[in-house]
């Protein structure tokens, strides 16, 4: 670890993050769903492993670029993370005096047992550089390469079919080389066309793109968001009739906000009311869907130290309350 910036002390570090966090987790969740109790329990065969849990890296993104992959991966392998999903292969050139390279990020997955779960690009990447994002995603082992952009940012059907063909197209290239392409929702795509007010754009994605070479990651609070926005759906329905589509969840929390525009407020998993329990057992379990923890506004929201890192810790405590690990 002699390369990492001299002015931070991981051991002092461990010791500030250690041991106080899942406790406060499993405190958490106990109590923010205890209205919860009269929910039906879980299906006793979970479709979310419970030995593959992941983090996506935009939730602790000031720790990564302050600290380094070096520091943060063994970190989140030591509270327990099996996985991680990426957000951006960069960190502050001051800790290696350069930029670290895809291969040095692979060596520390390798070195603390991590698997790369996949990773989020942005839309342009895909269309202008796709290749090279595919070879960044072998070199990481990624079994899935996506973006969390919508589809297009033009809210007619006519947009949205043309996006559908462009992401078969990347997704049988991607496919050629054994990756699965895959497109993370926000609330919008659960909108409605602007020239077609009965068509939802999400249904209009999904007609239209091949099962065989296009994937979704449901981000399951803005999911409900988009279900508060555009009433009219069921999250878990989407699933249960298309498991196979959706290797991967993302799963944060939230909390009731009438006043604000999506209804709710993101929180640390376990601290929220989203109901999960109805959720897990809701979309079936015919398929198997990695469970990514991941919360926008973490490098925000907490104490610091540990800040986001705290937030990954607990909010990895209630995600093992939920599927009872």
């Amino acid at each position: 670890m002699g390369h990492l910036h001299k002015s931070f002390d991981r051991r002092a570090f461990l010791r500030a993050t250690a041991g106080t966090t899942v406790a406060v987790a499993a405190a958490s969740f106990a109590g923010t769903r205890s209205a919860a109790a009269a929910e039906p329990a879980a299906p006793s065969r979970l479709s979310i492993p419970k030995n593959r849990i992941s983090i996506q890296l935009y939730s602790v993104r000031d720790k990564v670029t302050s600290l380094g992959f070096g520091v943060v991966l063994p970190e989140l392998a030591r509270m327990g993370y099996n996985e991680v999903e990426f957000a951006g292969y960069t960190q502050d050139t001051s800790i290696l005096g350069r930029q670290i390279t895809p291969q040095e990020i692979r060596r520390i997955l390798d070195d603390n047992g991590l698997r790369a779960t996949g990773s989020h690009v942005g839309i342009g990447n895909l269309a202008s550089g796709l290749q090279r994002e595919l070879d960044t995603a072998e070199i990481l082992g990624l079994p899935h390469l996506g973006t969390a952009n919508a589809p297009s940012g033009t809210t007619t059907v006519a947009a949205y079919r043309a996006a559908a063909d462009d992401f078969n197209a990347w997704g049988r290239a991607a496919a050629a080389r054994g990756i699965k392409l895959y497109q993370h929702n926000h609330a919008g795509e659960f909108g409605f066309a602007t020239d077609r007010p009965a068509v939802r754009l999400y249904d209009v994605f999904l007609r239209n793109t091949d099962p065989r070479y296009v994937y979704l990651e449901m981000d399951v609070y803005w999911a409900f968001v988009g279900q508060y926005r555009f009433p009219g759906f069921e999250p878990a329905a989407y699933v249960r009739d298309q498991p196979y589509r959706y290797p991967l969840f993302h799963l944060k929390d939230g909390v009731p906000s009438p006043g604000s525009g999506d209804g709710y407020s993101m929180v640390e998993f376990g601290a929220g009311t989203l109901p999960y329990e109805r959720f897990v057992r809701d979309i079936g379990a015919r398929d198997s869907h990695i469970g990514i923890y991941e919360q926008d506004n973490a490098v925000n929201t907490q104490p610091n130290p540990p800040g986001s890192l705290g937030a990954a810790e607990r909010s990895l405590g209630g995600i093992r309350h939920l599927l009872g690990a």
